[in-house]
């Protein structure tokens, strides 16, 4: 029995960043001595360990078969014969195929090594495109990887398309996709998974929506950018910078402009309201993937609701509360700060401004705290019961609302 730590843990260790969760391989062992080893099982589909003391997972080496469709579609062999070698052959990309032994030394059959150093998301062999999740993997990696100069190797890329051009994308279950698509979303470079998506053609096939945005022209006086869905990929980006990590925001980036898709083409490059017209498009993507009711109610506030935040100036002190009111933003605060985050990336995600001041969000903070220092209690305070509450509540918030705009 001999085990090799493999995977992430080694891959970012090469590539000196923090280590994560460590996984091993153990080749030259079966279920029953891991048992009597003291090892605790717990895989489903095939042999699966945990150490009794790190709680590390430990899985027997195995192959894999191809025998249908999807990412379900395999048999696994787990034998004591399967050599470390044969075990690693079955992994997605180069750099995830590289296993240390104990001792420290590196088993790195297929260049993996190599190509941390040139910087390259490479597969491992042609049955990378048995699985179509390694589509959505290819661009999760790439979305954590693309700020280290990591670029997608042209020859994966070509595999890539061959399975969008197979169809396999089309086996792709709901559940995994936006499990893929959120951990993208969290990842510093969320537009190197949108960019290298539509380059393989998954992007039309997954997300259709944000797709169409691609080739439709803004106005150049806002948008230098001019292309929308250019900007949006900058949204994305500017959004994993103001709130790293947060795959609600970064979703929210994502969604707010499908309305431009929808524009007139004798419109064009206005985009007379969009805001509007994007819900339904986003509601059907938050339908087709399941995604959380949070995010989903939260994407159409912003969605609906950036062109005012952008103008929140302009706004009367009794529409400023109606557009907190919409939000539900004296139930559910937060959602405040997540429309303010998503606003000022909008603002920008534009070429030439990432670096602009958006007093908008400071605005529309402040406001919401002075209306939501009001509360029933004042109301209750004063005796008064029943709609009277209500009333005097809408009232008073509106105008801490006009008091605190006077002071800004």
């Amino acid at each position: 029995m001999r085990r090799y730590l493999v995977g992430g843990a080694v891959r970012d260790r090469l590539l000196g960043l923090p280590g994560g969760d460590r996984d091993w391989v153990v080749v030259g062992s079966t279920p029953a001595e891991m048992v009597l080893a003291g090892y605790l099982p717990v895989g489903k589909d095939f042999p699966v360990f945990l150490h009794a003391q790190t709680k590390e997972e430990h899985a027997l080496a195995r192959t894999e078969r191809k025998t249908a469709p999807g990412y379900h579609g395999f048999v696994f062999h787990a034998a004591p014969d399967v050599t470390l070698e044969q075990d690693l052959a079955r992994r997605d990309f180069t750099i995830n195929a590289i296993a240390e032994a104990e001792d420290g030394s590196l088993v790195d059959p297929f260049g993996g090594a190599r190509d941390l150093g040139a910087r390259v998301l490479r597969h491992v062999s042609p049955a990378f495109a048995e699985d179509p999740v390694r589509i959505l993997r290819a661009a999760r990696f790439l979305a954590r990887f693309a700020p280290l100069g990591f670029t997608i190797a042209p020859e994966t890329l070509a595999l890539m398309r061959d399975m969008v051009a197979a169809g396999e994308v089309d086996h792709l279950v709901p559940e995994r996709v936006w499990q893929e698509l959120k951990k993208a979303l969290e990842m510093p470079r969320p537009s190197a998974a949108i960019a290298l998506l539509r380059a393989c053609g998954a992007l039309a096939k997954l997300l259709p929506e944000v797709d169409a945005l691609y080739g439709v022209p803004q106005r150049p006086e806002y948008h230098p950018e001019v292309d929308t869905g250019v900007h949006v990929q900058m949204v994305l980006d500017m959004a994993a910078r103001l709130a790293p990590g947060d795959a609600l925001v970064g979703f929210c980036a994502l969604v707010h402009d499908l309305g431009k898709a929808l524009t007139p083409k004798d419109k064009l490059p206005r985009h007379i309201g969009h805001e509007h017209s994007g819900v339904r498009p986003l509601r059907a993507v938050c339908a087709r993937y399941k995604v959380p009711a949070e995010f989903a109610a939260v994407a159409e506030i912003v969605c609906r609701e950036h062109l005012n935040v952008h103008r929140i100036d302009e706004l009367r002190p009794d529409t400023v509360h109606e557009l907190l009111s919409r939000c539900d933003a004296f139930r559910k605060p937060q959602r405040v700060k997540q429309l303010a985050l998503a606003c000022e990336a909008d603002a920008r995600g534009r070429l030439g401004r990432e670096e602009d001041d958006y007093p908008p969000a400071r605005r529309l903070l402040a406001l919401h705290d002075a209306a939501a220092a009001v509360s029933a209690g004042h109301a209750v305070a004063k005796g008064l019961s029943g709609p009277a509450v209500g009333d005097w509540l809408r009232e008073a918030r509106i105008d801490a609302i006009r008091a605190a705009r006077a002071s800004l």
